[in-house]
């Protein structure tokens, strides 16, 4: 009953500032609810309670509903020395009595006794009245303040002085309607916040939440991300309706736009359909890229001469801010048609010579010498796939798109707009009359950009794609670049996952072993002429191995266990270990699966703790004792040959069928023998006959690696 009367109150909390990059609000605004509940679940304030947080341009802003006002009050309880000790045999206290008493600060008549395995002892206990809310929040929000984590952040009061993403101007602190009083750096909280930069009153006071978000509102600002999203949308979908088209989705800069305006409103506006002979994605880089411009598309796909621009007022009336925007967006498309016309008065091939004065990394060279490993690198795999049949696979286009791949690094389009990397190379090749395959390679090659990303649409662009890949990975290794933690400045985790994308998706017959030999020994042969220790290539083997873990588990959905079985037992090809995967999860709920995995689990378990020299040895029939080994032993030469014939084939499930068809003999073997006898040549003997069962048997999926729980 007392805790459903327990008073609980509102906090409003805000941080202002100037203005948060848009990219950095989504992060924060998760951060600072974790971190709220985080800081007043550790003060025992947040039971029953809700957080909430809001992100806008210069504002974090944090309200919990229902927080305490105070601490529940804690018992404290202190065990002092045994009864038989504290008391004489007539009842009365001696001295270790009254000292326990003493140093507790508590009158001898109110010592307690508890009951323990060992006895009867003396305890204390002691309320310890809880902190009012108000006094803990004043120094908890400071490190609230502090803890938000940033790529990178400034100071504005000195060197020394308080750190954050930009500089702070205000902090609202409002516990049950009254300001909290503390500082951060040289701001201190009250109960005042600002409006819309240019729309709105400053020093507005508030009372509460909703108090605050009712005059944020009037003052220009929607403070909810949600809000300002729906906002959008509507007035997208509105103007979309008029031209008669559609919108360029964009979700990645709908969300953008949503978190770089405090007051949105879109407006529509125009350019010279002349420019729509450049290439599409040259036209929508410059609108989304520089602008924040969404393109508008007619029905047929085609680009249509509009864009709809997301602007930080809530109209424009006289047209003032359009005609702004596209005189801005006409400059921009002059200047991206200069670069196009100009790029092209040489051959795309003739900037490789230019690539010797841009550095990839100064200890892996230039971006010419990148192109020469690529180049290897794409030949050796376009070779290994026409060898195994692939007929669409061309050494001299995989060749020939490698040597073009990273030429317009040197071009002024690419300069201007480092996004289209690549891109321009595909655009400028088609143009320039290379061949389709060649063409789309380059245009193609920086793919996968992450999960969601398609792959490079033909094998050549697979091929140098992997081989790019394949040479930032082995050349960053190489010279000890690892990715640690957060720190990835080569993007190698990304590469690496697009490395087992591309081969998984388009189910590519590789050895990645083999494909990293050809990376390294290209690194070898080509300038910085690098060799790379065969402890490192195992290294850089495992960085690609774990991501193809994830890439299963994550994104696959296979089980954890099941990723661990199947590459336990190897996984260099990652299409065969996808197959090896997909059986495994049909038959591992059968019947005799399960048991037997957990007799696996046994065996290896057996064989791992049995002393070094006891392994090793020859199996020996003639050693055999007992039936049930005879029988394990001739099931398991029985099945070897099946489930041999049957992997060659690729038919996995069946041979994982024909291996659970073991259960029987195994279980027998297990409850008739003793593998660890007496006797040191039968039990080495037993002990070859398990080695020679996992052996066999593990080359589709290690079965000791699966979940269950021995039963014996």
């Amino acid at each position: 009953m007392k805790k459903s009367l327990e008073r609980r109150a509102e906090l409003l909390f805000e941080i202002g500032c100037e203005e948060i990059p848009a990219g950095m609000l989504p992060r924060a605004e998760v951060e600072l609810r974790a971190l709220l509940e985080k800081a007043l679940e550790a003060e025992n304030l947040l039971e029953g309670a809700s957080v909430a947080a809001y992100a806008a341009p210069r504002r974090l802003t944090g309200v919990v509903y229902g927080l305490r006002v105070k601490q529940a009050d804690a018992v404290k309880e202190v065990t002092g020395p045994p009864k038989s000790v504290a008391y004489d045999s007539v009842g009365a206290p001696t001295r270790a009595a009254v000292s326990f008493a003493e140093k507790q600060g508590i009158p001898l008549h109110k010592i307690q006794f508890v009951s323990t395995p060992k006895g009867e002892y003396l305890a204390a206990r002691q309320v310890i009245p809880g902190r009012a809310a108000e006094k803990i929040l004043a120094e908890l929000l400071p490190r609230v303040i502090h803890d938000l984590s940033w790529p990178r952040s400034m100071t504005w009061t000195g060197l020394s002085g308080a750190r954050f993403i930009r500089p702070i101007r205000w902090i609202v602190a409002l516990f049950d309607g009254k300001p909290l009083r503390f500082s951060y750096g040289d701001v201190s909280s009250d109960d005042r916040t600002q409006g819309h930069r240019f729309l709105g009153r400053p020093n507005l006071r508030v009372k509460n939440f909703r108090d605050y978000e009712a005059k944020l509102r009037a003052n220009g600002v929607l403070l909810r991300p949600e809000a300002r999203r729906a906002k959008i949308e509507k007035e997208i979908a509105a103007l979309i309706r008029k031209t008669g088209g559609r919108l360029h989705e964009d979700p990645e800069l709908l969300n953008l736009v949503t978190f770089l305006n405090e007051c949105p409103s879109v407006l529509q506006g125009d350019f010279d359909p002349a420019y729509l002979d450049l290439p599409d994605e040259i036209l929508v880089t410059v609108m989304r890229g520089h602008q924040k411009y969404f393109a508008v598309e007619k029905r047929n796909g085609e680009l249509a001469p509009h864009f709809l621009a997301v602007i930080n007022l809530p109209k424009d009336p006289k047209g003032l801010v359009r005609a702004g925007h596209e005189r801005v967006l006409r400059a921009r498309f002059a200047d991206a048609r200069f670069f196009w016309e100009s790029d092209q008065k040489c051959r795309l091939a003739d900037y490789l010579p230019k690539l010797e004065r841009i550095t990839y990394e100064s200890r892996l060279g230039s971006y010419r010498d990148k192109v020469e490993r690529m180049r290897a690198i794409a030949r050796w795999l376009a070779e290994q796939w026409y060898n195994l049949g692939m007929k669409q696979a061309h050494v001299p286009d995989a060749d020939r798109a490698a040597e073009l791949a990273k030429c317009d690094l040197a071009t002024e389009m690419t300069k201007e707009f480092t996004e289209l990397q690549g891109i321009v190379g595909g655009l400028y090749a088609r143009a320039q009359g290379e061949a389709p395959e060649v063409a789309d390679a380059v245009y193609d090659h920086y793919r996968p950009l992450g999960l969601d990303d398609p792959i490079p649409g033909n094998l050549t662009g697979c091929a140098v794609a992997l081989a790019d890949k394949l040479d930032s990975v082995a050349g960053c290794f190489a010279v000890g670049i690892i990715p640690t933690g957060s720190s990835d400045p080569y993007a190698l985790r990304r590469a690496a996952q697009g490395i087992v994308k591309i081969i998984l998706e388009r189910k590519l017959t590789l050895s990645l072993s083999q494909a990293l030999g050809a990376a390294t020994r290209a690194l070898h042969a080509n300038p910085p002429k690098l060799a790379v220790a065969p402890e490192r290539e195992a290294q850089i083997l495992e960085f690609i191995l774990d991501r193809a873990r994830f890439v299963f588990r994550e994104k696959l959905g296979f089980a954890y266990d099941e990723v661990n079985a199947v590459f336990r037992a190897g996984a260099d090809d990652l299409v065969d270990a996808h197959h090896r995967l997909d059986a495994l999860c049909a038959i591992r709920k059968t019947r005799n699966f399960e048991p037997l995995a957990v007799s696996f689990k046994r065996t290896r378990k057996i064989l791992e703790k049995a002393d070094a020299k006891e392994k090793g040895h020859a199996l020996r029939p003639d050693l055999f004792e007992l039936e049930a080994e005879r029988e394990l032993h001739a099931a398991v030469r029985e099945a070897a040959a099946r489930v041999q014939v049957q992997k060659r084939a690729g038919k996995y499930r069946e041979a994982l069928e024909t291996i659970a068809g073991l259960r029987k003999a195994v279980d027998r073997f297990f409850v008739d023998v003793m593998v660890m006898a007496e006797q040191e040549a039968v039990r080495r003997n037993r002990l070859a006959l398990l080695a020679e069962l996992l052996k066999e048997f593990t080359t589709i999926a290690d079965f000791s690696e699966l979940g269950g729980e021995e039963t014996r």
